[in-house]
Parts: C-alpha cells; structure tokens; sequence
C-alpha cells in the first residue's frame, strides 16, 4: 500500500484534470507514473484502442463529472455496484475505476515483460458498463479516519505480540520507504484534493505499511502453522479498514461534490 493503485492514480488525477487544476498532459503523465504506456479499449464511439488525454476528454464530453475507486478482494466488493461481469473483472484485477454521471467503469489489464529491475509495462483499460447505484462499502472521511485511528493501534499490537515490530531487513526497507515518501511532501493525492481526504490516504498507507510489515518480515514470533494463522487471522480486519479507508481518499472529490480550488 506504499504506492498508489493504478485505478487511484487514474481517478485522482482524472478529477483534478474535470475540475481544470491540470492539464490533459500532465493528467496522463502522472497517470502512466513509471509504466512505458496505458490505453484505453472498449471506449463507446471508438473501434480500437486510443490514448489516455484522448480517452478523459471523450469520457469528458459523453457527461462524466467524477471518478470513484473499487478496490475489492474476495468476499470483500469494496467500491463495487454491478453489474456481475464489471464486478467479476474488477475483482480479478483487485481494483477499478467507476465513472460518476456515465455509466461505464475501467479496469486495467497489466502486461510486463523483461529481466527484473528493467521490466517493460503496459496497461489496457477496459470500458464496461456499470451499474449506477451506490458503491458497496465505502465510508465517509470521517469514518475512515475513527476506524484508522483504532486500526493502527490494533496493527502495531498485532505486531508487537508476534515479536515483527521493527526488525529484520524486510521491515526496515518497508520503513525506509514509507518515510522517504513522506518526506517528498504532501503530493499522495492529485491537486485540488481536500486536506483531509490527504490525511486519511496517508494514514492508510501507514496503516497498509504495518501490515505488510507483519506479512512478509519472516515469521517472527509466530513458530506454528496455528500461530501464522492467527496472525493472519488478526490483521485481516485492520488491512481491510486500509483498503476501505483508501477508496474513501480517492471518492473524496465525488462524495464532496468538487475538487477544492
């Protein structure tokens, strides 16, 4: 969770490009991040393939006026409203993006290929029809940021009790990076995004961090199959707190109406 998901690069970025604080370039651009190239397939009007700035600006004109982020995992649809086929996609990727004001939804397809350290990635969204309805599962700001507060503390309890808090090269690394992100300043959303909607993304991704910590920083103090098991049993909620408070960040522009000039 220390990198934003494609579907919350693609919505935070395509809202601020909506409410005119960025250009159709620099949305696309901070879109692509670190991958060679993203398309967009199955856009209504189009025969194949076409661009990001080309793909926003048709989404633009067919009356979209915000973007929401899913980010489901097995018996857990966060984001999704329908219809089975989105859902079912958008649950094998474990993320998506739901137009608001249009009835079609994007999920992207991931293809890498090269020697690790040097891979080559290319991303295709696929348009598909949405059901527009609520999304499942997804909280207010506010909520996010109560359920964070205790999550955190349940996260660094869980870890302290199985003997990972803080040690062996994994977790360090983990630390590391979150704080060299931290240190790059306050730039975890798109512009125009509320403070508080930056806040609780932050906090997730903390929240996201100590979790990741636990998974992969050897087995720790959990010897036995039934420990890791209780171990995996115990972080599940708070990880899935991280996940909703997320997706709360990222539908803050369409949940509060605008993006913040």
């Amino acid at each position: 969770m220390l990198v934003e998901p494609r579907s919350g690069l693609l919505a935070a970025w395509g809202n601020a490009l909506l409410a005119g604080l960025v250009s159709p370039d620099e949305a696309a651009l901070a879109i692509v991040g670190q991958d060679a190239v993203h398309r967009v397939d199955g856009l209504p009007g189009e025969a194949g393939p076409v661009g990001l700035t080309l793909a926003l600006g048709r989404l633009r004109g067919m009356g979209a006026s915000g973007f929401r982020v899913a980010l489901p995992v097995p018996g857990h649809p966060l984001g999704l409203s329908g219809p089975p086929d989105f859902n079912a996609r958008a649950l094998e990727a474990e993320e998506a993006v739901v137009a608001y004001g249009v009835p079609y939804g994007l999920v992207p397809e991931v293809t890498e290929a090269g020697p690790a350290g040097d891979l080559h990635v290319e991303v295709v969204w696929r348009v598909l029809p949405v059901r527009e309805a609520p999304p499942a599962d997804v909280p207010s700001l506010g909520e996010a940021e109560r359920e964070l507060a205790e999550a955190l503390r349940d996260a660094t309890a869980v870890l302290s009790r199985l003997d990972v808090a803080g040690s062996g090269p994994v977790a360090e690394a983990a630390v590391d990076a979150y704080r060299a992100r931290a240190e790059r300043g306050r730039d975890v959303l798109a512009p125009g995004y509320p403070p508080r909607a930056v806040r609780v993304l932050e906090m997730a991704q903390r929240v996201g961090l100590l979790v990741s910590v636990a998974y992969e920083n050897g087995h720790g103090g959990a010897v036995s199959a039934s420990e890791i098991a209780a171990r995996g049993e115990a972080l599940r909620p708070v990880e899935r707190v991280a996940r909703r408070a997320q997706v709360a960040a990222y539908n803050a522009y369409v949940e509060g109406g605008e993006v913040r000039r």
